[in-house]
């Protein structure tokens, strides 16, 4: 994959917030949405946005008050997230929308299909639980995921963070990674500069102190049509057939699931399976779509 992505900047308004977009490709062509999660943004895939835009007009945006954008979200629940940020890239053009997200960002792929289904082809959930949905109860209840319950305090995270994001952020990313090494240093810094002002710094951790309300939401089946697909890095160690259950079990009916290589950091540990693996997954959903609409024309 190409260390330089030949993508162009805009800035976007969405409700009374603006929100950056990195767009690479023709917005002609159907559109893919790159969420990152915490701590990251949209500079996660910059590596792959050149690939994944052969024939597909990608947006890799930074969630609200994160990076470029400005401005804090109303809620940091994961449907008021998904809606601006369908609002935003809408804006840009992009229709007949797969959206894609990765840890959070995978959090608010799937409230986009559970929520705001009429606006999206199809959603990829990466390395991430579901809030409300299986096994979420288990996960919370590891005490390797102790930092769910930390960010989600009021204020105290914040205070300890601040001015040691650098080494708090190595942590994470050296635990999740399967190769840590692919998480460059250059990476590592724009991940720093995009949590510097307290604003985006508490509204990362906003994201965690939203997920009891969210599991309440996701808690309550709803049936979900437009296509999931469930990603996983194998050197999570898991097969990721628990969470695909737990996606049918919330509502679901047109799920899978596949592992590539590398841990949480997909599109920069297995950047060409991750390409192949989307393109994929558009391309079906894009079928899907186009079946659908024959139909209705009859």
């Amino acid at each position: 994959m190409s260390d330089e992505s030949k993508t162009a900047w805009m800035l976007v308004s969405a409700g009374a917030i603006q929100i950056g977009v990195r767009r690479a490709g023709n917005p002609v062509h159907p559109a893919l949405v790159l969420l990152h999660g915490w701590p990251h943004s949209s500079a996660l895939y910059t590596t792959v946005m050149d690939a994944l835009a052969a024939d597909r007009y990608v947006l890799a945006v930074d969630l609200p008050a994160i990076g470029t954008s400005r401005g804090e979200p109303p809620s940091a629940e994961k449907t008021t997230l998904a809606g601006l940020v369908l609002e935003a890239v809408e804006r840009c053009g992009a229709h007949s929308i797969v959206i894609a997200g990765l840890d959070v960002g995978g959090m608010i792929a799937f409230a986009a299909a559970r929520d705001h289904s009429e606006r999206i082809v199809g959603a990829v959930v990466a390395n991430t639980v579901i809030p409300g949905v299986a096994p979420w109860k288990k996960i919370i209840a590891d005490p390797n995921i102790w930092h769910f319950a930390f960010h989600a305090l009021p204020r105290l995270p914040e205070t300890l963070v601040h001015g040691k994001e650098g080494a708090y952020f190595d942590y994470f990313i050296d635990a999740l990674a399967g190769d840590s090494s692919a998480v460059s240093p250059v990476l590592r810094r724009a991940f720093i500069e995009a949590y510097a002002r307290p604003e985006a710094l508490r509204t990362g951790f906003d994201w965690y102190r939203a997920m009891e309300k969210d599991a309440e939401r996701n808690a309550i089946p709803k049936r979900i049509d437009v296509p999931l697909l469930y990603l996983r890095g194998a050197a999570g160690g898991t097969d990721g057939d628990e969470y695909v259950s737990g996606l049918r079990a919330a509502g679901a009916t047109n799920v899978h699931g596949e592992v590539i290589s590398g841990g949480e950091y997909s599109p920069l540990e297995a950047p060409a399976e991750f390409v192949s693996v989307l393109l994929r997954f558009c391309h079906s959903c894009q079928t899907l779509e186009r079946s659908k609409r024959a139909w209705r024309s009859h």
